[in-house]
């Protein structure tokens, strides 16, 4: 079975985890799951952003507003989906004593994140209205 395959399968079977390695100190694994829930907060808000802009405003032309819209939600949900692969990425690498595994979402999260911004400061300083 692929390690793709294997890690998937963890997602909906993280007691199956144990399986692998030694028991780490359990304040990493604690610290692991502190992690995982701060990406799912920034999912949720990059979510709810994206929510917000199709919502409140309503005056800026349809084509950017669902540009900006779907550009959060779309980040939203890589977040969520990469919480949880990262949580059972380092489980795993800390049970087998391995190094934690690099990402490099952050970077591409931030630069979604840092575009959408820069467009919201363009609709700001010259209007919203559609032309």
């Amino acid at each position: 079975m692929s390690d793709f395959v294997r890690g998937l399968r963890l997602w909906f079977a993280p007691e199956r985890i144990r399986e692998e390695g030694d028991t780490p100190d359990y304040r990493f694994s604690l610290a692991n799951e502190r992690t995982f829930l701060a990406w799912i907060r920034t999912a949720l808000a990059l979510i709810g952003g994206g929510f917000a802009v199709d919502q409140f405003l309503p005056g800026l032309a349809w084509g950017i507003r669902a540009g900006l819209a779907l550009g959060l939600l779309a980040a939203g949900v890589l977040c969520s989906l990469r919480a949880v692969n990262h949580w059972v990425r380092c489980e795993r690498a800390m049970r087998r004593g391995e190094d934690l595994p690099a990402s490099h979402f952050p970077a591409l999260l931030s630069l979604v994140v840092a575009v959408v911004a820069v467009a919201m400061v363009v609709v700001v300083l010259f209007g919203w209205e559609g032309r």
